[in-house]
């Protein structure tokens, strides 16, 4: 057909008798010029613009929106380019009635498209360049376009062309738009005056702008960029050459910190408190403050789903009309008539039934839907976490006032105030991001089942109510799915607390080969978890089945009942929509039963959080709170050591602080300046109304040492803390003097330290000074416990740190305390964890030298009475009321008994004393290796992991950078594979066949459907068509056998999804069956080495978070995957069907989607380690304020630590929101390619429909490409899901790895009662710990007679303890041999040797169970035995007076004994096993020295006939030994009895006695 303009078969086209502008050709030509116009001009600045883009050098000053109306003019840009597609449309569709081709029809339209493209993308490059007198062009455009379509429009209503046409309203439209862009365009001249005004206005980029630290742009970015996430591109992308850290992600904008959304909150709550402020039965409502800080972001967001739902059912519609078309072109009555030769007119129902029109609208409609949808997570994900980081804000504060009484009478427990954090603040996210849902749900169900019954008449219903009456079912399972995860978390703690006592006690385990007693012990409580967990994955598996099912019986249902009641025939069009119809109606009945849980949650989670936000405060004293500057001041000194999100905004920070300070009033002047603190008539209370502090008239004078003393519980601590105004004040009044209560350094009897550095502990931010640093560090004696951490004292400590032992964190207070500038100085017990000399050593450098030089005034509360000489003032306490205050000289001569009672209690304090020097040198000395041996053992494997680093760097020659990006996209095919064998082959297959399985009987029951429906139609037209002839002629129509074939095909269908969701569940669990078995026995049976290098949180971690991932997230992950994956897949596979051509175009989008995914998966994994480890610090800030509220409040402190709660709550904020915006990155595009590969099935379909293709084919595939688009997505997240979680298994493999100890060994030579006199020789014997490590023990030889008691003796490292682990075997012992009653112990098996030896290890080890456990967990003893035992221990009559007797309760860690207790419960764990070889390692270390001589003589006659061995710290207590070996770095230098070598002058031996003596 030839072309031209006006057409070339009517003469008419051209003439312009009538005048110019009546010629309709003439006016669409000159509809062309403007768009040509705009063309012309802005290529050539755009061209410019582009070259010289690369000058902005600034990342945001491109993201800045400079001109008003801006989502104005996009909104109005988008319906204008809607309007031409119409319109270009309908010019098509006119033109092809037409004999010739009319370009004017369609040209200037489709011009207009491309020149409101341009426009736009005009604007946004001269607005992000800032250069507004360009937009003149833009003005001059729409201008010249409104005028040039008005007066087509009036020409129109001049020829009588109204609003029944389709034409005319198009053009109506068009003019309306254009002037409305023309009324913006005009606005940005006003407000900006680039133009026409003599001064143009200035204008400044947001604050957030400005500060390149803020790298989340989704506020500040145009609305094509908000809608597509385009601006986190380079993010994405980048992440596959350099992972994302938290200095990529930057800071969070203003509006979205938690200060900021804290103080929406709070304002809102306060104004609800003043609501019920007069009405006591009420209590300020939640819910209404979390409505009025955070409703309008709600509102949006429902309005986008709103949206987006309404949109959610064009898909059906258009496959209904499509097919209806396709069906009505096949029957023979129509023919159309194509030969108009005057303009014709296309009505509205006409242009709709045109299929392509259709095609290009519900490809359309899906982008438009898919967009708003994702608008609408986002906003409810980004209202959600700004809500989260407000509660959290508010409890902390809420915390920080927390009265003391509550903390300690357990209101409000430590564990409570942890879940407020950890659980309820993310129930009510989780809520909020549910929340549109619970209204737009119920909208979505109706519209769906009107749908329907427009479309299946009485049968429709049928199918709804199947859904409806199944959906209570779903929420039933869900609710069972909730009781059974909490009872298998329930098993899985009772499982890692075995486990962690285990891991903690697993040397001793060892040596008295008790490894399998305890690892049944785990796995039987294992077992019960399972069978929790097995009922866990019994519902999870039936919630998918549901999932699955519905749908398939809702269709069954309807169908059947449809064939046998309805007069019609089901043609495709019906069924198809009815489908697609069926699959929408699906998705909300389904996530209802989640809504209505977590609606139901978080209800339970406001409650908790207003009972937590009304519980009490503490008291608001006038002198307590200094003067207000003070606290600012403290403020602006120390913002924190981490500045990282100070708000740049002072006044903000101001605001946090008038929000947080109480009103405060003037502190009274007290009568002298002498006097730092006053109390008058003091009554105080913990709480309860009974006075714990009686009576208190008390002083403190200023800038002299108070000593409080008085027995245990008497309310020493509780008198501070009083003065500290921690307690309530029944009655009396407490005085400050003026200057003294600003801060006041407090060393808490137990100790609390941050989890940072030991610097930053004792610095608690104040600024560093390193003087006065050093002399801290001196006086508290800490430099030689600093020298031993790994990087002295930036080692970071607490829970994820080295943890310390008691006397070094009670050191660290102590030094934190002297360290502030302070006036006054409250010491809590300090002496409690330290021995002697250090105590004597802090008493005289660091109370009476450091503190009383500085002047300042110093409470001491202490036990040593030894020190009262040194006190200016003593306050005498009993019973919780002053027994007297005054000086000692005062007492001495006004309370001669009590001075006399102190006197002898001194004198027996003085002869302990000399007891205790040894032991209290031990003590520190002991604290020092322990530490030393932790570090020794890590540091050697931080030098082993190196090595391996070296050596796998050594085969990557390749260059690293490639080689690292290659390695972050691959998918771990390699865990994977070992993760779904150790499920086992069998089910494993089982799994992969019944998936496989089921999805080819859902495609059946689709592919029979459309068969059935285009048979059925086909003989309805046949039937139509051969009225005249008989019916015989016509192949008859079977309905029974189509709809029987149905539903066997639909009732295989479901019990297939059955089978497969069961299978999935069954391999999981059998796969983390497996591998926490295997990891237990390897971990188990590992040599004490592999312990000794790998930090015990690691090896917990495996069996904890590891365990739980593998127990209970990689099956529904992998569940997830393969069913979206498959029907992905599937869906593929009919459209390639339907349509071969499809497969053509299926090649470029199969490429987009392979980039897609791979770049998303590498940035979700970087963005979610963020996530998770941004969430720890957090966690840990909560704990650890709630631990030491008393000690922050004491310092004044508070402000700081919410300075850097604000920040770690950003922090966490930031990466979750990245992760969140990444997802909908994914999303967007996922969902943009499914509507491309929608509208490729369409439209091919509809081509290959013109050459007989059956319209059934066509709804199948289009049904199938509309299923496409909702699983696209799930592949990718599900595949990333299971990446990170394929990290656990990787993991836990790494540990199956190590090497095991040989347990091998011969029995036959073995007698029942070797060894039986106790007859050892060392021959030539060399040991080490590693076959990497130097050897400790170097070619020692030694002989020992049976019955003889051996000491062994040496300085620190010398080896000692190292020959006590050869015995049994523990240590790699590489040369020689030892020989106890002739048979070399090397060839036997363990167990064996280990059974038959006893030890007593000097850090005592008691398991949580009974005595009786503790002492034969292997139950082989009698009771006499076990009394006997523990009479030779000195404890038969404390265990006869505990509760039970043998069966008295063992708490863990034996923590309900002292220590001494403990390690005398390790004595008789040793007499109990009658071995006549014992060896002591140190194992008198922490018993008082009266105790040790009673045992030694104890050892003497309840071993006299045995062989002891034992390794000396105190070389005091080996003096009596028949021989004694001496060593120096594992060389033995000495050999001889204790007479013989202190005979000698010049020994080693006399030298360390003299030494320690």
């Amino acid at each position: 057909m030839p072309l031209s303009f006006c057409g070339n078969d009517n003469a008419s086209a051209y003439s312009v008798d009538d005048g110019v502008l009546d010629n309709g050709c003439f006016v669409d030509a000159l509809n062309l010029v403007p768009h040509v116009f705009l063309l012309f001009i802005t290529f050539p600045i755009l061209f410019i613009g582009w070259g010289s883009q690369s000058s902005k050098v600034q990342i945001h000053h491109n993201t800045w929106l400079h001109f008003p109306g801006h989502n104005m003019r996009w909104i109005l840009t988008f319906t204008l380019l809607f309007v031409h597609v119409c319109e270009t449309a309908e010019g098509i569709v006119s033109d092809g009635y037409m004999k010739s081709r009319h370009l004017h029809l369609f040209l200037p339209a489709f011009m207009g498209f491309i020149a409101a493209t341009t426009s736009v993308v005009y604007y946004h490059n001269i607005e992000t360049s800032n250069f507004p007198k360009l937009l003149l062009a833009l003005f001059i455009y729409w201008v010249l376009a409104f005028i040039t379509k008005t007066i087509k429009l009036v020409k129109y209503y001049e020829h009588n062309v109204g609003v029944q046409h389709l034409r005319f309203c198009i053009t109506a439209m068009l003019v309306i738009l254009y002037g409305l862009l023309m009324a913006v365009e005009i606005n940005v001249i006003r407000v900006r005056r680039y133009v026409f005004f003599a001064n143009p206005q200035k204008v400044k980029p947001p604050e957030d702008l400005q500060d390149l630290g803020v790298r989340f742009l989704q506020p500040f970015v145009n609305l094509l960029s908000k809608a597509t996430y385009w601006w986190m591109n380079p993010l994405i992308i980048g992440a596959h050459k350099r992972p994302i850290d938290l200095k990529k992600i930057g800071k969070l904008p203003i509006a979205m910190r938690a200060l900021t959304n804290y103080i929406r909150l709070k304002d809102a709550y306060e104004e609800q408190r003043k609501m019920v402020a007069d009405q006591t039965d009420k209590s300020p409502s939640i819910w209404r403050s979390m409505y009025r800080a955070f409703g309008r972001p709600i509102l949006l967001s429902s309005t986008f789903r709103y949206l987006a739902d309404l949109l959610g059912f064009a898909g059906p519609l258009c496959i209904y009309c499509i097919l209806l078309r396709l069906d009505d072109r096949k029957s023979p009555q129509i023919s159309e008539q194509k030969n108009v030769t005057i303009l014709y007119f296309v009505s509205s129902h006409e242009l709709l039934e045109n299929t392509s029109v259709l095609a290009v609208l519900l490809f359309l409609a899906l982008i438009l839907q898919r967009t708003f949808l994702q608008a609408s997570y986002y906003v409810t994900i980004e209202t959600g976490i700004n809500l989260r980081g407000a509660l959290l804000a508010m409890i902390y504060n809420k915390m920080l006032r927390l009265s003391t009484s509550n903390m300690s009478m357990g209101d409000m427990t430590l564990g409570q105030i942890n879940n407020l954090v950890a659980i309820e603040t993310n129930q009510l996210m989780w809520f909020l991001f549910l929340c549109p849902n619970l209204w737009a749900m119920p909208v979505q169900i109706i519209m769906g089942v009107v749908l329907l019954h427009y479309l299946l008449g009485f049968s429709a219903l049928i199918g709804a109510c199947v859904i409806v009456l199944l959906a209570p079912i779903q929420y039933f399972i869900a609710t069972k799915l909730a009781d059974a995860q909490k009872s298998t978390l329930d098993y899985s703690t009772d499982r890692l607390k075995k486990t962690n006592e285990i891991l903690k006690g697993i040397k001793l385990l060892k040596l008295y080969a008790w490894e399998n007693i305890f690892c049944s012990s785990v796995e039987e409580t294992r077992v019960k978890e399972l069978t929790s967990l097995k009922t866990f994955a019994l519902y999870t598996s039936l919630s998918i089945f549901m999932n699955a099912a519905i749908p398939i019986a809702a269709v069954l249902a309807t169908f059947v009942t449809h064939a046998y009641t309805s007069t019609t025939e089901l043609s495709p069009a019906v069924a198809f929509a009815s489908l697609a119809l069926f699959h929408i109606l699906v998705t909300p009945l389904f996530l209802l039963s989640t809504v209505v849980r977590f609606a139901v949650k978080a209800i339970v989670s406001v409650q908790k959080l207003g009972e937590f936000l009304l519980s009490d405060e503490i008291g608001d004293d006038s002198w307590r709170n200094g003067e207000t500057s003070v606290s600012l001041e403290s403020c602006k000194k120390h913002p924190g050591a981490h500045t990282k999100a100070i708000n740049r905004k002072q006044p903000l920070r101001y605001q946090l602080d008038s929000f947080e300070q109480p009103s405060r009033r003037q502190p009274r002047p007290t009568e002298t300046e002498d006097i730092a603190v006053k109390v008058n008539n003091g009554f105080f209370s913990w709480g309860s109304n009974m006075a714990t502090l009686s009576d208190i008239n008390m002083h403190i004078p200023t800038g002299q040492l108070t000593m409080i003393v008085g027995q245990v519980g008497c309310g020493k601590s509780s008198l501070l803390l009083a003065m500290l105004g921690e307690m309530q004040t029944i009655g009396g009044k407490v005085h400050w003097s003026n200057k003294n209560r600003n801060s006041v350094a407090y060393a808490a009897q137990k100790s609390w330290l941050l989890n940072a550095t030991v610097e930053e502990n004792i610095t608690f931010g104040n600024p560093f000074n390193k003087q006065r640093y050093k002399a801290v560090i001196d006086t508290c004696s800490l430099q030689p416990d600093i020298d031993l951490l790994p990087f002295g004292d930036q080692t970071e400590i607490g829970e994820r740190g080295i943890n310390l032992s008691g006397g070094q964190r009670q050191r660290i207070c102590v030094a934190r305390a002297l360290y502030q500038n302070t006036n006054i100085v409250f010491l809590d017990d300090p002496f409690s964890a330290l021995d002697i000399h250090l105590s004597d050593h802090l008493m005289q450098e660091g109370i009476l030298k450091f503190l009383q030089d500085d002047k300042r005034t110093v409470v001491l509360v202490t036990h040593k009475l030894q020190y009262l000489i040194h006190a200016d003032w003593i306050i005498a306490m009993k019973d919780g009321t002053l027994l007297r205050e005054g000086t000692l000289k005062d007492i001495q001569n006004n309370d001669i008994e009590l001075y006399k009672h102190w006197k002898t209690l001194m004198n027996r304090q003085d002869q302990e004393l000399e007891k205790d020097t040894d032991v209290a040198d031990s003590q520190t000395a002991l604290e020092r290796k322990n530490l030393r041996r932790a570090l020794y053992s890590r540091e050697a494997k931080s030098q082993i992991d190196d090595e391996d680093e070296e050596e796998e760097e050594e085969e990557d020659d390749e260059d690293t950078m490639s080689m690292m990006t290659s390695r972050r996209s691959k998918i771990p095919w390699r865990v994977c594979w070992k993760y779904l064998t150790s499920g086992g082959f069998v089910l494993l297959f089982m799994m992969i066949f019944s998936k496989l399985l089921k999805h080819s009987v859902i495609v059946a029951i689709d592919y029979w459907l459309a068969t059935w429906t285009s048979s059925a139609q086909n003989s309805s037209m046949s039937a139509n068509s051969s009225v005249n002839s008989t019916l015989t002629d016509t192949a008859p129509f079977d309905l029974s056998y189509y709809t029987i074939g149905f539903s066997i095909l639909c009732s295989s269908g479901i019990v297939l999804c059955l089978i497969a969701s069961l299978t999935v569940e069954w391999m999981g669990l059998s796969a983390a069956r497996n591998l926490h078995h295997n990891l237990l026995n390897k971990i188990i049976l590992a040599p004490i080495r592999f312990f000794d290098i790998t930090p015990l949180g690691q090896i917990l971690n495996r069996f904890s978070a590891d365990t739980n991932i593998i127990d209970q997230h990689i099956p529904p992950t992998l569940e997830s995957l393969t069913r979206s994956t498959l029907l992905c897949l599937s869906a593929i596979g009919v459209i390639a069907f339907v349509t071969p051509f499809f497969l053509i175009a299926m090649l470029p989008l199969g490429i987009a989607f392979y980039f897609i995914q791979k770049y998303f998966r590498v940035a979700s994994k970087d963005l979610q380690d963020l996530d998770d480890s941004t969430q720890l610090p957090l966690l840990c800030h909560f704990s650890e304020t709630a631990e030491g509220l008393t000690t922050i409040r004491a310092f004044r402190h508070e402000t700081r630590f919410k300075q850097r709660m604000l920040e770690l709550i950003d922090t966490n904020n930031v990466a979750y929101l990245f992760l969140s915006a990444a997802n909908r990155w994914l999303e967007v595009r996922t969902d943009y390619l499914g509507a491309v590969i929608v509208l490729t099935a369409a439209v091919t379909s509809i081509c290959t429909s013109e050459n007989g293709l059956q319209s059934g084919l066509v709804g199948l595939g289009l049904t199938y490409a509309l299923t496409l688009t909702n699983y696209l997505n799930w592949v990718v997240r599900s595949l990333a899901d299971l990446e990170v979680q394929m990290g656990a298994v990787k993991k836990v493999n790494g540990f199956l790895s190590t090497e095991s100890e040989n347990y091998e060994g011969d029995l036959s030579q073995v007698p029942e009662d070797w060894p039986q006199q106790g007859e050892i020789k060392i021959q030539d014997l060399s040991v080490r710990y590693d076959s990497v490590l130097k050897p400790v023990l170097k070619h020692v030889n030694a002989y020992i007679n049976p019955g003889q008691k051996v000491g062994i003796c040496g300085r620190t490292g010398s080896g000692k303890s190292s020959l006590s682990l050869a015995f049994f075997r523990m240590v790699d012992m590489f040369e020689g041999k030892i020989i106890i009653d002739g048979i070399d112990i090397s060839k036997l098996p363990l167990p064996t040797l280990r059974s038959r030896l006893s030890i007593i290890l000097q850090d005592p080890v008691l398991f949580s169970g009974s005595i009786r456990f503790n002492l034969d967990p292997e139950r082989t003893c009698t009771d006499d035995r076990l009394w006997e035992a523990l009479e030779i221990a000195q404890l038969k009559n404390m265990v006869k007076s505990l509760p039970g007797g043998l069966d008295a309760v063992v708490t863990e860690g034996g923590e309900n004994f002292s220590v001494g207790q403990r390690q005398l419960f390790c004595l008789a764990r040793a007499f109990v096993r009658k071995s006549s070889i014992l060896i002591m390692d140190e194992a008198t270390a922490s018993i008082d020295m009266a105790t040790e001589n009673i045992l030694q003589k104890v050892v003497m006659t309840a071993f006299a006939d045995r062989t002891v061995v034992t390794i000396a710290h105190r070389v005091s207590s080996i003096l009596e030994a028949e021989q004694v070996l001496v060593f120096c770095e594992g060389i033995l230098v000495e050999c001889d009895s204790a007479s013989g070598l202190l005979s000698q002058d010049d020994s080693l031996f006399t030298l360390l006695v003299k030494t320690h003596k």
